[in-house]
C-alpha cells in the first residue's frame, strides 16, 4: 500500500478506563488467621456453675418442745363468752363456730311478749284462797288468845278437852297456810318473771337486774325484802306508756308500793311470832304469841288483798301497752 493513500477511519478512543474494583473491607484480626492456625487454636474452657446447696442435715435426736409460756395478749380488752383470750369477739355466738362447724352458730330466738292474763287469773283466785285461809288463821289465834286468858285467870276452868280442841285448830290451820303458800308462791313466781320478761322486751333499758332475779330474788335471805320490790319497780315503769309526744308518763306506783310494805311487814312478823310460839311454855307467854300471831294473819290478809289489786293492775297495764303500742292515746 502506498504511503499516500488514506488510512480508514481511525478506532474512537476508549470512553473511560474500567473502574477498579473496591479494596475489601478489613476482617476482624480474627479472620485475618489462616484456616489452619484458627483450626488449630484451643477451645476456651466453659465456666464452672456453682453447686446447689444442700440442706443442712436433720439432727439425730427429735428437738425438745418449747417450755410452756404464757404469749402476751394481742388485742387489749375485756374477754367475751367462748373465748379464752382478752379481745374483740370472734364471729358468731356466743364466741365463734362450735368446734368441728365452718360456719357460724345460729343466733337465739328473739324474746316475743307472752300474755300474762291467765296467771294472772290462777294468782287473783289463790290469793283469794289465802287471804281466806289467814282469817281462819286468825280466828284460831283469837281463840286461842281468849282461852290463854281464862287458864291465867283459872286453870280449873278450862278443860282438857277444851285445849286439845285448840291444839287441832292451830295444827289445822298451820298446814293449810303452808299448802296455800306453796301453790300461791309457785304461781305468782311464775307471773312475776313472765311480766319481768315482758317488760324487758317493751323498755329493755329500765332493768338494771338480770331476768333471773325475778325467781332468785325471793330465796336469799335479807335480800327477799328488797330485790323482788326493785325488780317490781322497773317492771311497773317498764309497762307504762309514753305519752303520744314520746314524754314519759308516770302511773301511781300506790298499789305496788301498799302491797309491798304490808307484805315485808308480814314476814318480819310471822318470824317474831314462829319464834315466840316455840318459846312459849306458860299460858300467859302462848296468848302473847296468839295475839302476835293474830296480828300476823291480818297483815297477811291485808297484802293478800293489795296483791291482787297489784296483779291487776299490772296485767292491764302490759295488755295496753302490748295492744296498743308504746304511746299512750290522747
Amino acid at each position: 500500500m502506498s504511503l499516500n493513500e488514506p488510512q480508514g477511519p481511525p478506532s474512537p478512543p476508549p470512553a473511560h478506563p474500567p473502574a477498579k474494583p473496591p479494596p475489601p473491607a478489613e476482617a476482624p484480626a480474627a479472620a485475618q488467621l489462616p484456616a489452619e492456625a484458627a483450626a488449630s487454636a484451643p477451645a476456651p474452657a466453659p465456666t464452672p456453675r456453682p453447686a446447689p446447696e444442700q440442706p443442712p442435715a436433720a439432727p439425730s435426736a427429735a428437738p425438745q418442745p418449747y417450755p410452756a409460756q404464757a404469749y402476751p395478749a394481742q388485742h387489749p380488752g375485756p374477754s367475751y363468752p367462748g373465748q379464752p383470750y382478752p379481745g374483740p369477739p370472734r364471729p358468731g355466738y356466743p364466741g365463734g363456730p362450735y368446734p368441728g362447724m365452718p360456719y357460724a352458730a345460729p343466733w337465739p330466738p328473739a324474746d316475743v311478749l307472752r300474755s300474762p292474763r291467765g296467771l294472772a287469773v290462777a294468782v287473783t283466785a289463790l290469793l283469794g284462797v289465802a287471804a281466806a285461809v289467814n282469817l281462819f288463821s286468825a280466828a284460831v289465834s283469837g281463840y286461842v288468845f281468849s282461852l290463854m286468858k281464862r287458864v291465867s285467870a283459872d286453870a280449873a276452868d278450862v278443860g282438857q278437852g277444851t285445849l286439845d280442841r285448840s291444839d287441832v285448830m292451830t295444827a289445822v290451820a298451820g298446814s293449810l297456810q303452808v299448802l296455800i303458800m306453796l301453790a300461791t308462791a309457785v304461781v305468782f313466781i311464775i307471773w312475776f318473771h313472765r311480766v319481768r320478761v315482758n317488760g324487758e322486751i317493751m323498755r329493755p333499758d329500765a332493768f338494771v337486774h338480770k331476768r333471773g332475779w325475778a325467781i332468785g330474788g325471793w330465796f336469799i335471805p335479807i335480800g327477799n325484802l328488797f330485790l323482788p320490790f326493785q325488780i317490781a319497780q322497773q317492771t311497773w315503769t317498764a309497762s307504762t306508756q309514753l305519752g303520744p309526744d314520746g314524754s314519759f308518763r308516770e302511773v301511781s306506783a300506790a298499789p305496788l308500793n301498799a302491797w309491798w310494805a304490808l307484805w315485808a311487814s308480814s314476814l318480819v312478823l310471822d318470824r317474831v311470832f314462829s319464834l315466840m310460839y316455840q318459846r312459849a311454855d306458860t299460858p300467859e307467854a302462848l296468848r302473847d304469841a296468839s295475839t302476835v300471831g293474830m296480828v300476823t294473819d291480818l297483815v297477811t290478809v291485808a297484802a293478800a288483798v293489795l296483791a291482787i289489786v297489784f296483779v291487776r293492775k299490772l296485767t292491764a297495764m302490759q295488755t295496753t301497752k302490748a295492744e296498743q303500742g308504746p304511746y299512750a292515746a290522747l
